[in-house]
């Protein structure tokens, strides 16, 4: 036989097979677009703009639908009803974590965000309860991001008031949160280290974002034999990582057990304990992906919250009027604010609920899976099967938030200009997988923003109507386009 026939006849029992499978499978899926060999839908979806293509064949195929991502099915709940009565109505069934190649290879299986199983129940079960141990949402935390927003405030003060680049700055805050809280010290915002470190966050954020990172998932092949971007992203993940491994390796040669300092200490602590059990789930390696899980998420989600937040107040000043005057009513200008001052001040937290709906930081969630075998709406999903939920479909819906596309914090008041909760405000997720930072990052966005805003006003570089919010990339995050502003004390 020679190599052409060959090639043909492998080529030809590919195909074959990849038909079979997709067909096999469809009788039990919910409906959707007809696959192709191999490639599945990816020519049917616009990988620069997922949000849009789930938004159309939801209009076709309902708020269930299956989707081939190269050959594997993925079954996309599009709207609040199908969202929520998966995740919340049936969070158990839903709470595995899918399959997200690329990432899936550097993590392995590690961590928080990425793990499954008994491994995942047991590292959020630790981690969230380290957390509280460590202050999480008690005074000590809230003292501790006060002091970071002065230390904001500060650094916003040595611009002069002269065109400036946030980036970075608003990245220096939350990093230096969640840096206290792993390894119990702060970084200056000028530092090399630290701002290299943000630097690779920022980077990876975008990288993860790309239309060539959604080709990765899909053909996951190409990440091991292919050059492009995702190899940038692995080595940014290695150098954080070789970062945190030094932390920890001080923690080892410094560690009290009677008297924990910070995340890391109590791990150590606890896999002391869990060795002389047998049980090998708190090892060392788990340890450096699950603090950096916290690091990459209580860092990056937040500070892009923070720029985009900013970039909407260049863009509306009669929001930003609105939210000043009830800081200087409400605050004054010679306290700090605190989360008591919340309550009192229903239009801030509706500008930043606004913010976070508009923005719609993560369009599609992190992939979900189901635990088991469950119908679903009349439709028999296998175990396994990933599982995208549009949090995008949720926060845009028009029922809910008339005139979605419109930034209106006015989305978040009653009638008598009060503050209005919304069961649709699902920018963390919800269920069993929700975010396990949630209340540090509320928390962080109110104290900061409002902080910056007692102490400064905004200044834009161009007229307003001609600042643009449209994300640059808009992938596994919305990343929003790069600016600058002038801080200018009040």
């Amino acid at each position: 036989m020679d190599l052409l026939t060959f090639l043909v006849l492998t080529l030809s029992c590919l195909l074959l097979f990849s038909l079979w499978r997709q067909s096999s499978g469809r009788g039990k899926l919910p409906p959707g677009p007809t696959p192709l060999p191999i490639i599945g839908n990816i020519l049917q979806i616009d990988v620069k703009d997922i949000r849009q293509s789930l938004t159309n064949f939801s209009k076709v195929y309902g708020p269930v639908f299956t989707l081939y991502f190269g050959m594997t099915p993925t079954v996309v709940l599009h709207g609040y009803e199908a969202v929520k009565e998966a995740l919340l109505d049936h969070g158990e069934e839903f709470s595995e974590r899918g399959s997200f190649p690329v990432f899936d290879k550097i993590s392995k299986g590690l961590g928080i965000i990425l793990s499954h199983g008994n491994r995942w129940k047991e590292m959020r079960r630790f981690s969230l309860m380290t957390l509280r141990n460590l202050g999480m949402g008690k005074r000590t935390i809230e003292d501790r991001v006060q002091e970071e927003a002065q230390c904001l405030v500060e650094e916003l003060r040595r611009t002069n008031g002269a065109p400036c680049d946030p980036t970075f700055i608003l990245g220096c805050a939350p990093c230096n949160v969640i840096c206290s809280i792993i390894f119990q010290n702060r970084f200056d915002y000028k530092d090399q280290e630290f701002l290299n470190l943000l630097e690779k966050l920022n980077e990876n954020t975008k990288i993860s974002s790309s239309p060539w990172l959604q080709f990765c998932h899909t053909f996951p092949i190409l990440f091991d034999y292919c050059p492009g971007s995702h190899k940038r992203l692995v080595k940014n993940d290695h150098h954080i990582k070789s970062f945190l491994l030094e932390k920890i390796k001080e923690h080892q040669e410094s560690l009290d057990v009677t008297n924990p300092r910070d995340f890391i200490d109590y791990y150590l602590i606890k896999s002391k304990q869990e060795n002389h059990s047998q049980h090998l789930e708190f090892t060392l390696e788990n340890l450096a992906r699950t603090v950096s899980d916290l690091f990459d998420a209580g860092t990056e989600t937040t500070s892009t919250t923070l720029r985009y937040a900013l970039l909407l107040l260049l863009k509306y000043p009669h929001v930003t009027a609105k939210v000043q005057e009830e800081i200087d009513r409400v605050v004054g200008r010679h306290r700090r604010p605190c989360m008591q001052d919340r309550s009192h001040m229903p239009y801030t937290d509706a500008m930043i609920h606004e913010v976070q709906r508009f923005i719609d930081l993560v369009p599609n969630n992190v992939p979900h899976a189901v635990t088991c075998d469950i119908k679903f709406r009349n439709y028999l999903i296998p175990k396994g099967t990933t599982v995208m939920t549009s949090l995008s479909s949720v926060l845009h819906d028009s029922k809910e938030f008339p005139n979605p596309e419109t930034f209106d914090p006015g989305h978040f008041l009653d009638g008598n200009g009060n503050f209005k909760k919304s069961d649709y405000f699902m920018p963390f997720s919800a269920g069993k997988r929700i975010c396990a930072g949630e209340g540090l990052a509320r928390m962080e966005l109110f104290l900061f923003l409002t902080t910056v805003l007692q102490n400064f006003k905004l200044k834009p570089l161009v007229h307003p109507k001609d600042i643009d919010t449209t994300p640059v990339l808009n992938g596994f995050v919305s990343v929003p386009p790069s600016y600058q502003l002038c801080f200018i004390p009040v």
